[in-house]
């Protein structure tokens, strides 16, 4: 018995990258991996081939543990560089603390202390603003740090961003965790190889991203410095992170990384986002689109802009997207490695009748 496909394959929406499929390669990867019997538990080929790999890219001490999706990841991560009195600073907006439905805290007792930023990205100052009360028995103690990247708001940290950041959490004892659900993306837009922006600026750990990027439900833990991590191997259990069959979410983070599949594919999304980008500020500049404004640099595959409500939801009933802020009209536009030129085209044209409806 075959299954119907039960959707329109050529149907494409700017709301995530999280609505593209698996990447035909990834498939091809995965069927590759799935003949015969291999050891359960990530004691398999493919495991421990990624586990070389990801010393080659991340650094030789490196160790990688696969898990299932990127909330796991990073409660995962953070659990294994805490004690349970522990509080992480983080921005306002990232996913800790937005979209993943108190999981860090509930999960594990940690604490997070938020810090608005206006683009997504922390400085020391600001991690200084939380960074404080150590010893102070009526105050969860801040001991870690955690960046998001790219950003939340579509934004990149450069490698000496993160090394300063790095540099002034360590000298106050805290780790540095960084969620990379999108860490392709910022590779591709800062064009320097990973180990450049987190092992050598200083991140202790890493929660490496693959779904955002064509994989199907594979992301991974990566412990960048052993010393500052315990425990990790029973918290992935614990967590229910440990997958039996690891060998498919270790061979489809191998694909990402064979022939650079997982740059090739973030940089197309990027460049997509670029080319809608263009488009829209040639809309503003010749007023086709007036009452269009950006809130945010778009330096990875996503774009942040606030225009009329009205127009807003007409466009959303042709092709999906999300509001970001609807009382500030504020919207959020993103490509994935799937997006076509010609679906950015067609995207501009349906904003710009339904701009034109509005005049």
């Amino acid at each position: 018995m075959s299954i119907s496909t039960l959707h329109d394959p050529d149907q494409r929406a700017f709301a995530s990258d999280n609505y593209a499929g698996a990447h035909p390669e990834v498939l091809t990867a995965l069927a590759a991996a799935n003949g015969g019997h291999q050891v359960a538990y990530g004691d398999d080929s493919y495991t421990e081939r990624l586990a070389d790999v990801i010393r080659v890219h991340f650094g030789e001490r490196a160790q990688t543990f696969p898990v299932f999706n990127g909330t796991g990841a990073n409660v995962v991560a953070l659990t294994s560089v805490l004690p349970r009195w522990g509080a992480v600073v983080t921005a306002s907006s990232a996913h800790i603390h937005t979209d993943e439905a108190g999981a860090p805290e509930r999960m594990t007792g940690l604490k997070l202390l938020t810090v608005p930023t206006a683009d997504g990205k922390l400085t020391p100052d600001l991690v200084a603003r939380e960074a404080w009360g150590w010893g102070d028995e009526h105050r969860a103690q801040p001991l870690a740090v955690s960046i998001t990247q790219a950003t939340e708001l579509g934004t990149v940290y450069t490698p000496d961003e993160v090394r300063a950041l790095c540099e002034f959490a360590h000298e106050h004892g805290m780790a540095v965790h960084m969620d990379g659900a999108r860490l392709w993306n910022a590779a591709a837009a800062l064009g320097v190889g990973f180990r450049e922006f987190t092992t050598d600026a200083g991140v202790d750990i890493l929660s490496l991203g693959g779904t955002k990027n064509g994989l199907l439900g594979a992301e991974a833990v990566v412990v960048l410095d052993p010393d500052g991590s315990s425990g990790l191997v029973f918290l992935r259990k614990l967590t229910m992170q440990l997958a039996s069959k690891m060998r498919f979410a270790s061979a489809q983070l191998l694909a990402l990384f064979e022939d650079d599949l997982g740059l090739r594919s973030a940089a197309h999304a990027n460049a997509m986002t670029q080319r809608l980008r263009t488009a829209l500020e040639a809309g503003i500049a010749d007023g086709t689109l007036r009452g269009l404004a950006f809130t945010q640099d778009s330096q990875a595959n996503a774009i942040f802009a606030t225009l009329p409500t009205e127009v807003a939801d007409r466009i959303r009933e042709r092709v999906r997207f999300y509001d970001w802020d609807r009382a500030r009209g504020e919207i959020r536009w993103m490509t994935a490695w799937d997006t076509t030129p010609e679906d950015v085209d067609r995207f501009v044209d349906i904003i710009a009748e339904e701009f034109a409806r509005s005049r």
